[in-house]
């Protein structure tokens, strides 16, 4: 069984070093001195930032960064290579009062404080415990540690770059114990409604940028139902909203006695799974350009494909018998690193404790018996897959 006080504890360790996206250097390198305290090897890599950005599959980006590093830990011998991939940056605190400092890393009898504790080092960190605890399984077992997951996922973007030789992939991601074998995509975009200034006084000689955009709203809207009408995946079928679009910034007019001349609008369209990126990009865009034509629209920040791996999968009944009787197949509708995976041609299902409703909320806390549930889930699937 898990030892929970050291789950724990290096738990807090980690969620006591702050990594907000752009900045995850020093999370790497606390998560490389807990594995070695394990007996693990950890190495940590430094990616080569410019090339990335040009490449064509570069994922997108929006936090700042002038670096990106990863880390790899390694365990086991055999012919057989798993990953276990986990992200250390974690979003902001917010604006919120905590009832704790948002780094605490406080630990109380049931749950361990702070931000990123359940998005995910927890997950992070039991996925090390279960390799220093499955060393000798005879499978190869690496930890592949990234940054930049939040924005869009460079960061295991790069590690794939650079090896994509694995026979199989687990991602502790929150997910309350289901297996997640599909996820849908999330792409960020930004637009801008021109309108014409003018007096308020003498508002008909001018345009206003917001009236224009409401029938951009509207058609938004209308988009998202039509993408969630007759889902064809079994699994994302059974979410209560398995592709959201949503619009989450506006900003429009400069005075309150002006006519708004501009209105920018910034949002996040799905992708459903299976669904070709260009072709999700391609009917945001003609539902923008159908109720106003003179809008603009770009893809800016994250581009989150989507991603699936069969049910079927052997990979998928190892982790569901790993979990135990009742581990129920599932899909999700947000962007992780596991369509990365999926693209490179590697097997990959996410599997985590409870508590996804806590990621990047006010109080976030990870429970310290699911860690520990997990560590023993994450070592029986090393131990199954050798």
């Amino acid at each position: 069984m898990a030892d929970a006080h050291a789950l724990a504890r290096d738990t807090a360790a980690l969620v006591q070093v702050p990594s907000l996206t752009g900045d995850e250097r020093g999370a790497l390198e606390r998560l490389g001195d807990l594995a070695w305290d394990l007996g693990l090897e950890a190495e940590l890599r430094t990616h080569d930032l410019a090339a990335l950005r040009e490449h064509p599959g570069h994922p997108g980006e929006e936090a700042p960064r002038t670096d990106l590093h990863g880390l790899v830990v390694r365990a086991g011998e055999g012919e057989r290579r798993l990953a276990l991939c986990g992200h250390v940056d974690v979003v902001a605190a917010g604006t919120e009062p905590w009832a704790r400092s948002p780094f605490s890393g406080h630990v109380d009898a049931e749950f361990v404080h702070g931000r990123g504790s359940v998005d995910m080092k927890g997950g992070v960190v039991a996925a090390l415990h279960a390799m220093a605890a499955a060393r000798d399984a005879g499978v190869r077992v690496e930890l592949v540690a990234v940054g930049s997951e939040e924005d869009g996922g460079l960061g295991a973007f790069a590690a794939l770059q650079e090896d994509a030789a694995y026979d199989g992939c687990v991602i502790p991601e929150p997910t309350g114990f289901d297996v997640v074998c599909a996820q849908a995509g999330a792409l960020t975009f930004t637009g801008v409604v021109p309108g014409r200034g003018a007096h308020a006084a003498h508002r008909l000689e001018g345009e206003s940028a917001i009236d224009k955009y409401v029938p951009v709203h509207a058609a938004l809207h209308a988009l998202e139902a039509r993408l969630n009408a007759g889902v064809e995946h079994e699994l994302m079928r059974e979410l209560e909203l398995p592709y959201p679009l949503l619009v989450g910034r506006l900003a429009a007019g400069a005075w309150s006695s002006s006519v708004p001349d501009r209105l920018e609008f910034e949002g996040r369209a799905p992708v459903r799974v299976g669904e070709d990126v260009a072709a999700a990009r391609a009917a945001v865009e003609q539902a923008v350009r159908e109720a106003c034509p003179d809008a603009t629209l770009e893809w800016t920040g994250g581009q989150f494909a989507s991603g699936a791996t069969p049910h079927d999968h052997p990979l998928v009944a190892l982790v569901r018998e790993a979990v135990g009787p009742g581990a129920r197949l599932a899909g999700v509708p947000w962007g992780a690193d596991m369509r990365l995976w999926c693209a490179a041609g590697v097997p990959t299902v996410m599997v985590g404790t409870s508590g996804i409703e806590l990621a990047h909320a006010v109080d976030e806390r990870v429970r310290i018996d699911e860690l520990a549930r997990l560590t023993d889930v994450l070592e029986r699937v090393i131990r199954g897959f050798a």
